[in-house]
């Protein structure tokens, strides 16, 4: 009924692009953020103003992994380099962690005023899971992560939450380091060859085949079935739906 294999019992769901439709969201605010960061260091230094790609950049960089991780290997890639800063930096410091901070305020911005929605075949999918029996949480880098639940009507569906709250307090490395999964699992009481893993993210699959979960789900927001099924992805599926 669910399309996985036998001896499932746990479902561990990526938030933004899998859940809710905030992928398009955080992308919008990584581009917004970076391009004024790029034409103000291009005007500073008198060097090329070459804009950041919300396609191929945001899902190489920074789709699916903590806000400071996506500055830090969107910046290496442009070969800039930037002080690490601290998570108290405000918006205005030109740190890795400043800009991260610069572009949650856009994030934030966005939800406010345009809302969130779920995906209708994973909201349907997520009763589907909880009238079969299966274990549900919820594993994303968002700080936001309870915020844009509530905002999508879909919090009760889910019994626990692994978010980038619980990575900063608990010391758990982002995706694609299995290690937020791996404590979802936990927190749901299963082994990770009990549990499947749903990631629209490259970094979230890879970080499911890390963990060697019994089963990954690859969902296929933006055209790139191929290099989810490179980076660690069983199947890949355009929506939950699909499984049902």
């Amino acid at each position: 009924m669910l399309g996985l294999p036998d001896g499932v019992t746990a479902c561990l769901f990526d938030l933004d692009g899998v859940l809710t439709q905030t992928a398009k969201v955080h992308a919008a605010a990584w581009k917004q953020m970076f391009d004024a960061f790029l034409e103000e260091r291009a005007e500073r230094e008198g060097v090329p103003f070459e804009p950041f790609d919300a396609g191929r950049e945001y899902d190489e960089f920074v789709d699916g992994k903590p806000r400071d991780a996506g500055v830090r290997d969107f910046l290496a890639a442009r070969g800039i380099v930037l002080p690490e800063g601290s998570p108290e930096d405000p918006p205005s410091a030109e740190t890795v962690n400043g800009l991260g901070t610069r572009k949650n305020a856009l994030v934030l911005d966005l939800i406010a005023r345009d809302g969130v929605e779920p995906y209708a075949g994973s909201v349907r999918y997520l009763h589907a899971a909880r009238d079969a029996g299966l274990r549900r949480a919820v594993v994303s880098s968002s700080h936001n992560c309870r915020d844009v639940l509530r905002a999508a009507g879909i919090e009760e569906l889910l019994e626990a939450r692994v978010d980038g709250h619980t990575a900063a307090v608990d010391g758990l490395r982002g995706k694609p380091a299995p290690d937020t999964f791996l404590a979802g699992a936990r927190l749901l009481g299963v082994e990770p060859a009990q549990a499947v893993v749903f990631e629209d993210a490259l970094a979230g699959v890879e970080a499911g085949r890390a963990g060697s979960f019994g089963h990954v789900v690859g969902v296929d927001r933006v055209g790139q079935r191929a290099a989810l099924l490179r980076h660690g992805a069983d199947i890949v599926v355009d929506d939950l739906g699909e499984l049902l």
